[in-house]
């Protein structure tokens, strides 16, 4: 063999060789690039199942005081230590309480009549219906309610005060009072005592609804 043939014999192999190795060493690139793809796209050990928990609860989540007043303990808005009474669980009254010819005074009387202490804590909502079919409601007077619970059997008691006609000539004839229990939706409707002393109209600030207490 002459010496050009050895010389490009030997070139061809270099070739060859430097081919082959570029060729492997690419293989190993695209397969490190595969890898580490895989790897980013993998959760971590525990990750997966710890993330959709997170996530789910935070779309359930509710407030600590999410069932108001109707959690049962009454604490939602200051009442005591039953849930607040609803009017289905109270017997109510109206009777005149006036103390003398010049002060005029009703006094609305709720029994609990249900089976579990319920909370009266408040003021109740007062509407006066007018025999002329009209209503009108009644403003708070400026006292701070207490708690007010009721056992079965108890009874608590709120009072009207107005100012009383002496004139004759007042067109207000209240015929029923309307009432909400303190933190109640629900109304009742009482009528108003045939004896209590004449109200002087109009249906103003003049008259006034105090809170709930314990009857004596």
């Amino acid at each position: 063999m002459s010496s050009t043939t050895t010389i490009r014999t030997a070139r061809r192999r270099t070739v060859r060789v430097a081919a082959a190795a570029l060729t492997a060493a690419a293989a190993l690139s695209m397969t490190a690039c595969n890898n580490s793809d895989d790897t980013a796209s993998k959760p971590k050990a525990g990750a997966s199942s710890a993330d959709s928990s997170a996530g789910a609860q935070g779309s359930d989540a509710q407030p600590d005081n999410a069932n108001g007043s109707d959690s049962g303990d009454g604490s939602a808005k200051g009442g005591g230590k039953g849930k607040f009474c609803r009017a289905d669980d109270l017997t109510m009254e109206a009777v005149d309480s006036s103390p003398d010819e010049k002060v005029g005074d009703v006094t609305v009387q709720m029994t609990n009549k249900g089976a579990k202490t319920c909370s009266a804590t408040g003021f109740a909502g007062v509407d006066l219906k007018d025999i002329d079919g009209t209503s009108a409601p009644v403003h708070r007077g400026g006292e701070q309610p207490r708690i007010t619970d009721l056992k079965p059997g108890d009874t608590a008691t709120f009072s009207i005060s107005y100012k009383v006609d002496f004139s004759g000539d007042s067109l207000a004839s209240p015929t029923h009072i309307i009432v909400t229990p303190p933190n109640e939706t629900h109304s009742v409707s009482l009528k108003w005592p045939a004896d209590a002393l004449k109200l002087a109209g109009p249906y103003d600030d003049k008259i006034k609804v105090h809170p709930v207490g314990i009857a004596n």
